[in-house]
C-alpha cells in the first residue's frame, strides 16, 4: 500500500486502476475500504509538481506576466511557472532558471527556495515549489511553449502584493507565491514583522 498513513487511520486499499493518463497528470481511482466499513472508491489527479519563480529585476522591480489562459478564455496575471513533467533533473532550481528564459528571457543572479504548498488537496496530490529570483536581467530572447501568449510587465513590489490581495491575479498560485516572497520584496510583512 501506498498510503501508510491512511492504513493507520482506517483505510484500506483494494486495488488502483487509471482510466486516464496525460503527460502532464494521471487520474487515479482507488477502491477503497473507508473507515466506516463501506467500499467506494476515491478518485484524483497525480501529477509531478510545478515551480512558481517571483523574479526580481537589479532596479527591484517584480517580472510579472499576463498570459492568456484559454480555460478560463481570459488574460490572466501571473508570475513565472513551469511543470516538473518534462524536468529530469535532480535541482529545481535548473528547472526555474529554464522557465525564466522561456518565458521571459531572465537570467537571474540568484535562485532562492522559498517554500512549498498543495493547491488542491481534495483533487489533486501535487507540490508547488515557490522560488525567489533576485538580480534578474531581461537580456534573452522569450522562447515560450506553443500556445503561450504573453505579456512581460516590469511592476513595483507594493502594487504587485496589491494586485495578489486584491483579486486582479486571480491566479491563486501565482497571487500565494509572491506573497510568501512579501517580506524580501518590500523588507516586512503587511503587519509591520520584520
Amino acid at each position: 500500500m501506498d498510503k501508510p498513513e491512511a492504513r493507520q487511520n482506517g483505510w484500506q486499499l483494494l486495488r488502483t486502476e487509471y482510466p486516464f493518463e496525460h503527460p502532464m497528470f494521471r487520474v487515479r481511482q482507488d477502491w477503497v475500504r473507508w473507515p466506516d466499513g463501506v467500499e467506494r472508491s476515491y478518485t484524483y489527479m497525480e501529477a509531478r509538481g510545478a515551480v512558481f519563480v517571483v523574479p526580481v529585476t537589479p532596479e527591484g522591480e517584480v517580472v510579472l506576466i499576463r498570459q492568456f489562459r484559454y480555460t478560463v478564455d481570459q488574460w490572466s496575471w501571473e508570475i513565472p511557472a513551469g511543470g516538473c513533467h518534462d524536468f529530469e533533473g535532480a535541482d529545481l532550481a535548473d528547472l526555474v532558471r529554464r522557465e525564466l528564459r522561456e518565458e521571459v528571457g531572465g537570467v537571474p543572479d540568484e535562485v532562492r527556495y522559498m517554500g512549498k504548498f498543495r493547491p488542491g488537496v481534495s483533487l489533486i496530490d501535487e507540490e508547488f515549489f515557490v522560488y525567489l529570483a533576485t538580480g534578474v536581467r531581461l537580456t534573452e530572447e522569450p522562447t515560450p511553449e506553443p500556445g503561450e501568449q504573453i505579456e512581460i510587465h516590469l511592476t513595483a513590489p507594493e502594487r504587485a502584493l496589491e494586485m495578489a490581495r486584491n483579486g486582479e491575479m486571480f491566479d491563486g498560485p501565482c497571487a500565494y507565491s509572491l506573497l510568501l516572497c512579501e517580506e524580501e520584496l518590500v523588507g516586512e510583512t503587511a503587519d509591520g514583522r520584520r
